[in-house]
């Protein structure tokens, strides 16, 4: 009785008390005690698991309580039966139990505020692709245990030449130094180096004390944050065009940008720049598991959307936090960087990475490969020769058509606002 005062004093009922006492001896004893008569779980007991649950946060519930507040009764089997042929009165080993229980409810009282997020790139590798070369980051960061991706494009890379028009899309959490025994070799190993790599060239690179900025006004580079989608990326699923807007943006960046008259005596172009930001965030942030169920609701006659609310789900959960953290990094979007010209039509994504920090300059359009040919012709008569080439996904270079794609890419336009005229199945263009 005096115990259970000590640690809750505002408690004047006896049965409250006794019950409580009770409770602690049954899940803190090492042997069990016999049968036991307790008042009712909602009458008695039901005010101390409320109190510990609010005080823990909204995450705690009844099925936690048991794991998270007496670590004393999770223990194996042997231990277990080791302690039952020992004798069970010793106040002194349940007052030390009870006393962890309440230092541990201490520790949840106050939620432990959220840190900033930093992100790190692993490793930087060279990546030969049908639209020439790209440079593939590896990101970990502090915030989720994902490995999320840079896929860079940028000739500049290849050259430790200052006198370039536009500056280099580096790492700086990969040219940084990482400890005082790294060697050159090591950071080699890892990508931070300049040029081609071979045999006969090995130059590590250095870490870069301040942001270069381009030093004539030419376009900022494009970006496009994607969402990984194993389905439409590997399987060459048509029921999105996720996959062939993965290749698309590749694609894009990769063209030669055109520099305005008094950028550049010498040349009216540069190589395509900019970067793909692909993060682990799988069925817009709902995981493949529930993707694959959404896919069997939209069979019944579901949309994407409505598919994703019946899971419990919201129609999406991705976060782009990280990505802008990964821009940064790379000097892409920052008010000493270069502004992004960001490659979307989801006007929601635009003002979250705006909300991020991110300075997006223009937001470019991504057509359908499929509506961009109908547009253009009336008649099917030459649509089986539509970006028959190579690419970067299982698609491949191809459309992706069909009637799954056209109901997936109405319900964005007409349910989450995607910014694209509706070409419907018969041609016609619907604002």
């Amino acid at each position: 009785m005096a115990l259970t005062e000590s640690f809750y004093p505002n408690i004047s009922s006896p049965l409250l008390a006794e019950s409580d006492t009770a409770l602690l001896d049954v899940l803190t004893s090492p042997r069990w005690q016999g049968v036991q008569k307790f008042s009712r779980r909602d009458a008695a007991l039901d005010p101390l698991l409320l109190a510990v649950a609010a005080s823990a946060g909204t995450h705690t519930t009844r099925n936690h309580y048991h794991h998270d507040f007496f670590p004393g009764a999770q223990v194996d089997a042997v231990a277990r039966g080791k302690r039952a042929t020992e004798n069970t009165n010793k106040p002194q080993e349940r007052k030390r139990y009870v006393i962890s229980i309440a230092s541990h409810v201490i520790s949840l009282a106050g939620p432990s505020p959220i840190s900033s997020i930093e992100v790190k790139c692993m490793a930087r590798t060279r990546i030969p692709t049908p639209y020439g070369p790209v440079f593939l980051h590896l990101y970990h960061n502090n915030r989720d245990n994902k490995e999320h991706l840079a896929i860079v494009v940028d000739s500049a890379q290849y050259s430790d030449d200052s006198s370039v028009l536009a500056p280099p899309i580096r790492s700086r959490s990969l040219d940084a130094v990482w400890n005082d025994d790294e060697t050159d070799m090591d950071r080699i190993v890892r990508g931070a180096y300049v040029g081609k790599l071979s045999a006969t060239s090995q130059h590590p690179s250095r870490p870069s004390l301040h942001q270069p900025s381009p030093t004539v006004s030419i376009p900022s580079p494009l970006v496009r944050i994607h969402s990984e989608c194993f389905t439409g990326e590997t399987v060459g699923s048509m029921r999105c065009d996720c996959g062939e807007q993965l290749d698309e943006a590749i694609r894009l960046i990769s063209q030669p940008i055109s520099l305005p008259n008094n950028a550049s005596p010498n040349s009216r172009t540069i190589p395509g720049r900019g970067a793909v930001i692909y993060l682990k965030q799988e069925g817009r942030g709902i995981g493949l598991l529930s993707k694959i169920r959404a896919y069997n609701l939209q069979d019944l006659g579901h949309d994407t959307v409505t598919a994703n609310l019946m899971l419990g789900h919201q129609a999406d959960e991705r976060g782009y936090e990280i990505a802008v953290a990964i821009l940064r990094d790379l000097g892409l979007g920052s008010e000493l960087g270069e502004g992004v010209r960001l490659l979307t039509n989801n006007p929601d994504k635009v003002q979250a990475l705006e909300k991020e920090g991110l300075r997006v300059v223009e937001r470019v359009q991504m057509v359908p490969r499929s509506w961009r040919h109908r547009s253009h012709s009336q008649a099917d008569a030459g649509e089986a020769d539509l970006g028959k080439t190579a690419g970067v996904t299982m698609i491949g270079g191809e459309a992706v058509r069909g009637e799954d794609l056209d109901k997936y890419l109405r319900t964005k336009i007409l349910r989450m606002g995607h910014m694209l005229p509706l070409y419907l199945a018969g041609g016609q263009a619907e604002s």
